[in-house]
């Protein structure tokens, strides 16, 4: 990795600084900049400026949710950041990903953006929301930033023009380095999305309280629940990758024998990172015992045959929108005799959660559905004693069941996770909203109450749902669940 001129800690540039030389790092091979080299990297660049760019393909629906979050605070200035780098070490960042409200108002991925929604007033009426994008402009050549700062795009590469970025975004594009001043000197009331960017929340610290701020964070919560044809789009886009994802694994499951769980991740990144941004959470590549982990991510023990791996994973698109599949697998292509009992335990434990998901179900009727086929089972296996209504009542099925059977997915794994009860766990089900149905089986190493033979057993089986109009469609149909159908997917795959 080349080191030697950027900055040993980048900092950003204000239009004040924009002329000062750029700070060289501590410790680097070059002392200085000659003026006769300062000189000759101003001049020879061609001109790389996009022009005619045609708009992203969500610029539409951006423009609409911006309407619908004008129409809920008007009056208000409303302040919505990207979020910055973070350093993993020295001079190297974590990757990059975009606040979850921006992008979803914006389309926009890079960091240090800001959206601003500036209240407009006709008379003394309110009049919508004036919006505009601060983003950070291509590196300055005058002082040097562009290849001498950390962040200069000989470093770190090309970022579009305030002028690309309106034509592709849809809306006016301002300098980022100017935003702090503007907040700073704004008059009025104002909510900021806060956790983001520091520097904006230091720039509004005496305008905003933590509760206003928190209603602006609830409301683009739920206002994602209910998923526009573009993301519905995007979340299959999302899924298919995933089930290639996923037959990549089975196609190597040899490999990771020789190796570990981490042959498997690794596997599975391939396909995230060829086909989409990357994995849209850390992949679970659970083998035999680690199954019973919940998020078991380490990812670091073996692969055995007659073991099941129990693979939680998704691909996380361009536009940041992820999938969230489960299955579990016989690492030697088929299941023994308890694992096939536990299996289609959580299978049939699936097949009545995803019936009960259609518009106008409660949305916890899914879970209540699968949680009852668990309960009948262990009834039934004799691992709790009846009737299963008290079994239920006193929830001691969770023991081998621990975790709620999905969840809202869509920009975030665990999407729209700041709504209102009322809106979310105790609200119901309508067209257009994305959710998982996951319900599985843990029987710990370690626990004595169940007979041995079920000890080291983890089960789970995850598909994505959009509810529709007379029920629903399970976006991840594309990978077999059935246990007959999954042992002769692999053999098809190994062959």
């Amino acid at each position: 990795m080349a080191e030697e001129l950027p900055p040993e800690t980048p900092e950003p540039v204000t239009p004040e600084a924009e002329e000062k030389p750029i700070k060289q790092r501590k410790n680097g091979l070059y002392s200085g900049v000659s003026d006769e080299l300062a000189e000759n990297m101003k001049s020879g660049w061609a001109d790389t400026e996009l022009r005619g760019l045609e708009p992203i393909a969500q610029a539409s629906h951006t423009a609409a949710r911006r309407a619908a979050l004008s129409a809920r605070f008007p009056g208000e200035r409303l302040v919505i950041p990207a979020g910055n780098l973070r350093t993993r070490s020295n001079d190297t960042e974590y990757p990059f990903r975009a606040g979850t409200e921006y992008t979803y108002l914006t389309g926009d991925r890079t960091h240090d953006g800001v959206l601003v929604l500036e209240p407009r007033k006709n008379g003394a009426q309110d009049d919508g929301h004036d919006a505009a994008l601060y983003l950070l402009p291509r590196s300055n050549r005058e002082n040097g930033e562009f290849w001498l700062d950390g962040q200069g795009e000989l470093w770190v590469g090309r970022r579009h023009s305030l002028a690309e970025a309106e034509q592709l975004l849809g809306l006016p594009a301002k300098d980022v380095r100017e935003v702090a001043a503007t907040l700073a000197e704004g008059t009025g009331p104002v909510r900021v999305v806060r956790g983001h960017d520091a520097s904006v929340e230091a720039a509004l610290t005496d305008k905003v309280t933590a509760e206003r701020d928190e209603e602006l964070r609830v409301f683009l919560s739920e206002a994602r629940a209910v998923k526009d044809e573009f993301e519905i789009g995007e979340l299959q886009k999302a899924v298919d990758s995933t089930v290639r994802g996923f037959e990549d694994v089975v196609k190597v499951l040899d490999k990771a024998e020789a190796t570990s769980e981490r042959y498997i991740e690794g596997t599975f990144f391939l396909r995230a990172r060829v086909e989409g941004n990357d994995i849209g959470y850390g992949s679970i590549c659970a083998s035999g015992p680690h199954a019973t982990t919940l998020h078991w991510v380490r990812n670091d023990g073996d692969v055995r045959s007659g073991d099941l791996l129990l693979l939680d994973a998704g691909v996380e698109t361009h536009t940041l929108y992820t999938a969230d599949v489960t299955r579990t697998l016989p690492v030697s292509g088929r299941y023994s005799a308890i694992q096939r009992k536990i299996y289609d335990a959580v299978y049939e434990s699936q097949e009545a959660g995803i019936a009960a998901v259609r518009p106008g179900a409660k949305y916890h009727d899914f879970h209540n559905a699968s949680q009852r086929v668990l309960a009948e089972k262990l009834v039934e296996w004799g691992l709790l004693e009846g009737p299963v209504e008290k079994v239920l009542e006193l929830g001691l099925q969770r023991r081998w069941t621990l975790h709620g059977t999905g969840h809202m997915l869509g920009l975030d794994v665990h999407d729209c996770a700041a709504a209102r009860r009322e809106a979310y766990a105790d609200g119901t089900l309508e067209p257009g909203m994305c959710l998982t149905v996951e319900p599985g089986l843990y029987f710990q190493a370690d626990d004595t109450t169940v007979p041995e033979e079920y000890r080291g057993i983890g089960v789970r089986i995850e598909d994505d749902l959009v509810v529709t109009e007379d029920g629903n469609r399970n976006l991840s149909a594309g990978l077999p669940r059935q246990a007959d159908e999954v042992e002769a997917w692999m053999a098809a795959l190994k062959k």
